[in-house]
């Protein structure tokens, strides 16, 4: 691996200050920086980027070190664009973030390490007194900026008064070794916290980043997007991802516009009729007058509303920050009642030190922690606790169809010959011929169905072939026609009714031969093989309500919902994204905790708007950057395992916040009858968060059984 050490000088926004970046290290997927900005800004800043996979910051050396997806088609353009995002940290530090102090995370880690040696060296109380102190800062911070600004006692507040009860008290290894727990719930909070504002800025670029532009002269150029102006004239040529929304001046296609609306078959789009950015040209070449560009059209209004979705409260420690709000004043008055009544400081020192938000905040990101690493071990991405939380609380589920419930990909399912007609490896051997070549998804389907069944593929001659219609051609001395009914009748062919029964999830490419019709080939998007098992056990062991959400037509989603199992009042068909999100809000307001399954752009805003948001590795990027929970392995059976792992770690969090309450609760009890030693109400106390902690980390001792798909 070839590394290099390139020193780039690059300027900041025009007419600003001149900044000088050092590239010190480089390798595919890492990259290493020296900058003189504020490293705090920095990292938060690379973080919210959903390309960035981790960002490592050294202060001594003034350095970054991130790593970033290499999957990517454009990954050679990252190192560029990470340097462009240390421009921005300069705003963002100013008008973004308050300035926080950078206080090393080892101080903690340090004090208790002193502590310890303590026992067997005589190393000076002072200097452990001292990095206690230093350590201890952010909380401090934390509780000062919560009682001034907001003029309430938090969390913060109990925990440095705890810590600082037993500093007094002479043991400084307690105190150190409950920072270093506190720390390590905050870290986990914080880095589950959902970022969406920069990720979904970032989405725009998937609707394409140049086009094909006519000038007035007549002269093509290709502009960046971002060039294109409304009423400008764009080519799209067969292959492509239209670039703009519009009306079509000139031309026809067969336009896929699965990512958009989440119809399974491709549709024909002629002269006058309105196209979409996002969706893709198979067949043809179109000209189109611009109406709309980025976020001015519909896919881009789709990113727009996923920005402005409600964000989920996703940190780890949910139930302790409410507890804390209404048990930090009890607490306390409690703890002033006790010093009244018996003076003795020690009594009220235990109160104060016997909390159970403090348990709780550290046995909650431990139980949490260990379920997420649990599901990864299931082909399951979590990417919160708080989406484990509100996924153990889900009790209906709305699937997407096409990709999510179906396959996503066309797939022939019978071939039907006419009584004494051909053959039907015959009329395969004809039919897949014919179609060898071209890109609309029935024409490949076919070949691949076709030599799946070892049928041979011939050559052809006199190839005709008609966009949105079929082809005509002579394959093997024989006139062949393949196209839809309306093409075989312009051809001067009638089909007639054969045996086979046509279902309204099936669509079919009729064949004819020598001027006479031969047959059917029925094709459709099918079913995934796990798709009706997994309704079947989300319907009788959850007792889930489940509905069908899709872009497609009425009768295909209705046969599609007969077919999985699904309730025919349930299905919502031909819903475009927005009206997509307003049906996941009207479920949402009825009173229900609402999973949302999808893969395509155009479930991204009912992703977003829905409780839990659920999608596929091999899904759009859209959709896995929207989505809390990531089916990695493209199965849905992974689901029923996710819910299974969310109520058990339900379950799990209840266990350990009354493991951390009644040893508390009793050693209260006992500190206001009869008193109770501080450091007997620490031992108690941190005993409690230990035994909860563990007790959150029994998913990580279970020896996974064999899996068995549905």
């Amino acid at each position: 691996m070839i590394t290099s050490n390139i020193t780039s000088t690059f300027s900041s926004q025009p007419g600003g200050d001149k900044s000088n970046y050092q590239i010190v290290h480089q390798i595919p997927g890492r990259i290493r920086l020296r900058t003189t900005l504020d490293l705090v800004c920095v990292q938060e800043l690379l973080e919210s980027d959903g390309r960035i996979l981790a960002v490592r910051v050294n202060p001594w050396c003034s350095s970054v070190a991130v790593q970033y997806q290499v999957s990517d088609v454009q990954s050679s353009l990252i190192p560029d664009y990470i340097v462009s995002l240390l421009h921005k940290a300069k705003n963002y530090k100013s008008k973004n973030i308050r300035k926080k102090a950078d206080y090393p995370r080892q101080l903690p880690i340090l004090a208790t390490v002193l502590a310890v040696l303590r026992l067997g060296l005589p190393i000076p109380r002072v200097i452990i007194a001292a990095t206690l102190a230093l350590a201890v800062l952010p909380i401090a911070e934390r509780a000062y900026t919560s009682i001034s600004r907001e003029g309430k006692l938090n969390i913060d507040c109990l925990d440095l008064m705890a810590i600082a009860l037993t500093s007094i008290q002479g043991n400084l290894l307690t105190p150190a070794l409950l920072i270093i727990l506190h720390q390590i719930g905050d870290m986990m909070r914080d880095r589950t916290a959902r970022v969406t504002e920069n990720r979904a800025a970032d989405l725009l670029n998937s609707l394409g980043n140049y086009a094909w532009v006519k000038q007035p002269n007549g002269e093509i150029q290709r502009l960046s997007i971002t060039e294109v102006q409304p009423q400008d004239t764009v080519i799209v040529y067969p292959g492509e991802q239209i670039p703009v929304d519009g009306k079509i001046l000139q031309g026809e296609a067969i336009i896929d516009q699965q990512r958009l609306t989440g119809e399974s078959m491709p549709i024909l789009r002629q002269v006058g009729q309105a196209v979409y950015a996002s969706t893709l040209v198979r067949e043809g070449e179109i000209y189109i007058q611009t109406q709309g560009v980025g976020a001015a059209t519909r896919a881009g209004a789709s990113i727009e509303l996923v920005k402005k979705a409600p964000v989920h409260d996703t940190r780890m420690g949910n139930y302790a920050a409410n507890i804390a709000e209404k048990a930090v004043l009890p607490a306390l008055i409690l703890a002033a009642i006790v010093l009244i009544i018996t003076r003795d400081p020690s009594k009220a020192a235990s109160i104060i030190t016997l909390d159970f938000v403090t348990g709780i905040r550290v046995a909650l990101p431990t139980t949490f922690l260990a379920a997420l690493h649990h599901a990864t071990r299931h082909g399951v991405l979590i990417r919160s606790g708080g989406a484990l939380e509100k996924l153990a609380q889900v009790d209906t589920l709305v699937f997407d169809k096409t990709g999510t419930l179906t396959k996503g990909d066309v797939e022939v399912v019978a071939v039907e010959t006419v009584d004494q007609g051909i053959s039907a490896h015959r009329l395969l051997t004809l039919a897949a011929s014919a179609e060898q070549h071209i890109t609309h998804p029935a024409a490949n389907a076919l070949v691949t169905y076709a030599q799946a069944q070892g049928v041979e593929i011939l050559p052809r001659q006199e190839f005709v072939y008609e966009v949105g219609l079929g082809v005509r051609c002579l394959v093997d001395g024989e006139q062949v026609i393949v196209g839809s009914d309306r093409f075989l009748r312009q051809c001067g062919i009638f089909p007639r009714l054969l045996n086979y029964h046509i279902s309204a999830h099936d669509s079919c490419l009729y064949v004819g031969i020598n001027q006479e019709f031969q047959g059917i080939i029925a094709y459709t998007d099918p079913l995934r093989p796990e798709s009706a098992e997994v309704i079947k056990k989300l319907h009788s062991e959850y007792g889930m309500e489940i509905h069908l959400l899709t872009g497609d037509n009425q009768q295909r989603a209705i046969a599609v919902a007969k077919e999985a199992d699904i309730y025919p009042s349930l299905v919502h068909a031909e819903a475009f994204p927005e009206q997509k999100a307003e049906i996941i809000q009207k479920i949402h307001a009825s009173g229900k905790t609402v999973a949302f399954t999808g893969d395509g752009l155009n479930d991204s805003i009912a992703l977003a708007y829905a409780d839990v948001a659920i999608s596929f590795g091999g899904g759009s990027e859209v959709a896995r950057e929207t989505a809390d929970v990531v089916l990695m392995d493209d199965n849905l059976t992974s689901f029923i395992e996710a819910i299974a792992i969310a109520r058990e770690t339900a379950a799990v969090v209840k266990q350990n916040i009354g493991l951390v309450v009644f040893p508390n609760l009793a050693a209260l009890g006992l500190t206001i009858t009869l008193g109770l030693h501080p450091l007997a109400a620490t031992l108690i106390h941190n005993g409690s968060a230990i035994l909860a902690g563990l007790n959150g980390l029994r998913p990580l001792w279970h020896q996974d059984p064999p899996r068995h798909d549905c």
